[in-house]
């Protein structure tokens, strides 16, 4: 029989949870403290162990740290209703098999824990390696973002900070892609060492070889002295190349070489020189496509993805743009050194409602352009100026794009989502629906208070404190939102 350990101040979950996940084939053991569940790991090891991150005084991290150190081929998945960022990321490079968030768990968790237990099964035959413990220290935080799709790039971004891997990071402009390739590195054992981007598009094809590689003097008419090129420069680190796909033919030959043999030589020398550089590149456009047509490499395609990292659009994670704006505006007043101000429920609205084009980039460019014509403290919608032809052109490019691909995908009809099955473009309040809906339909998943109390303070937070708005996105009257706020502030 397969055994859990689950730790959760809360004991309304722990029993939920408890009665969720045992069967005959697993026992499931459950404690309210980090020290406890300590004392049980090194007494006899569970198979899986399913913590809290906002545990006190020994957090979720602190016990995957210590688990991990005990035994590095332990399975530990930490949950949290909002996980921060970067404790995603420290959380996925110390091994954890997954960061899940709280109101999730109910059509999330027993799949990813039957995945886990799976997994343990694999690991103890005699073929099974040791999985090491990378062990990194935490740095700054590089990334926002609390929807589903940007939680799964954290633990991406986790994962592949650990090795020397090539990734290609995909994304449309402004998405973040130069962020994701900064953090990648900022986790990784080359931290220390020079993080280089280049744009390839945003240098003439005669003077991007130079650039890369550098070159002799008197390589070429204005070459006056001997230059080190970005390979060189950033030997030992990390060199990222965004919109690669717009590399010329003749400069993707010598990127090819260094992938391979990790040497290269200047415009106009015969000098042979090696370099141990981890190439990041970064692309708006569909290299496959690029591939077919001839203008890009495929040798040189197949060296680049070996991992990929998708960036969705702002508009298919609505759920970060609360987050974003404010954090922006903390950065602005921070960096100004100006006092905050304050986004209104309706301008937040405002702001949801808009379809971002031009993604992060255009809302933290919209935001600096509302401090500066901000007459009060308090944003309102019409102190938010937003670029409405530009949405109009992005919607019809988007209409363009789904009669294209109803026309080539003939009958097919998209997949519903249904409870068991998770979607980065579901929206909040279809999350809810499907959690109640899912909870109706199964018997084991009763709405006990913990899932009560998870889907009020969700829904407190998505609208800022605004009992209205949170009234109508968990579906009841504000009277019975009232009474479930009494409780939770009665510690009920």
């Amino acid at each position: 029989m397969q055994s859990i350990l689950i730790v959760d101040s809360e004991s309304d979950f722990l029993e939920w949870a408890e009665k969720y996940l045992a069967n005959d084939r697993v026992s499931v053991t459950t404690v309210t403290s980090g020290v406890e569940a300590l004392s049980l790991f090194e007494g006899t090891p569970p198979d899986l162990v399913i913590a809290e991150y906002h545990l006190a005084p020994v957090g979720g991290l602190e016990i995957l740290k210590r688990i991990r150190q005990t035994d590095p081929n332990a399975l530990v998945i930490l949950t949290t209703a909002f996980p921060p960022s970067n404790a995603v990321i420290e959380a996925m490079k110390l091994g954890a098999y997954d960061f899940l968030r709280k109101e999730s768990l109910p059509y999330d968790l027993r799949p990813i824990v039957e995945s886990a237990l799976q997994t343990r099964d694999e690991m103890a035959t005699p073929s099974a390696k040791d999985v090491p413990n990378p062990g990194f220290d935490l740095r700054e935080q590089s990334m926002i973002g609390r929807s589903h799709a940007m939680q799964e790039v954290f633990k991406m971004v986790g994962r592949v900070s650990r090795s020397d891997a090539t990734v290609m990071v995909t994304g449309e402009n402004g998405s973040g892609k130069e962020i994701v390739a900064r953090a990648i590195h900022k986790f990784s054992p080359r931290a220390s060492r020079e993080f280089v981007a280049i744009n390839c598009a945003a240098i003439p094809d005669n003077l991007l070889e130079s650039e890369l590689f550098g070159h002799e003097k008197g390589s070429f008419t204005g070459a006056v002295a001997q230059r080190v090129g970005r390979f060189e420069q950033c030997d030992g680190g990390t060199l990222f190349m965004d919109e690669i796909g717009d590399m010329p033919l003749q400069v993707q030959s010598k990127i090819l070489r260094v992938l391979q043999e990790g040497e290269f030589s200047r415009v106009g020398g015969n000098q042979t020189l090696k370099t141990d550089v981890r190439i990041l590149a970064a692309t708006n456009k569909k290299l496959e496509q690029e591939v077919e047509s001839g203008a890009f490499r495929e040798d040189l395609f197949y060296r680049l993805n070996v991992i990929r990292i998708h960036i969705p659009p702002l508009r298919e994670r609505k759920e970060d743009i609360r987050l974003l704006a404010n954090f922006f505006l903390d950065q602005i007043a921070l960096e100004k050194g100006t006092p905050k101000l304050r986004l209104s429920e309706e301008a937040l609205c405002h702001l949801e409602q808009y379809s971002w084009p031009g993604n992060v980039r255009e809302l933290e460019n919209t935001m600096k352009r509302a401090r500066v014509l901000a007459t009060t403290d308090v944003l309102l919608p019409k102190d938010i100026p937003l670029n409405e032809s530009a949405q109009q052109i992005a919607a019809g490019k988007q209409r363009k794009t789904e009669a294209e691909s109803e026309s080539t995908s003939g009958s097919e009809i998209a997949p519903e989502i249904k409870p068991g099955f998770t979607s980065a473009t579901v929206s909040i309040d279809q999350a809810v629906q499907t959690l109640i809906e899912a909870a109706e339909q199964d018997p084991n998943m009763q709405l006990l208070p913990w899932i009560e109390r998870e889907m009020t303070r969700h829904a407190m937070q998505r609208t800022n404190g605004n009992q209205v708005q949170a009234s109508k996105l968990l579906g009841i009257t504000r009277a019975t939102l009232r009474k479930r706020l009494e409780r939770l502030d009665a510690g009920d």
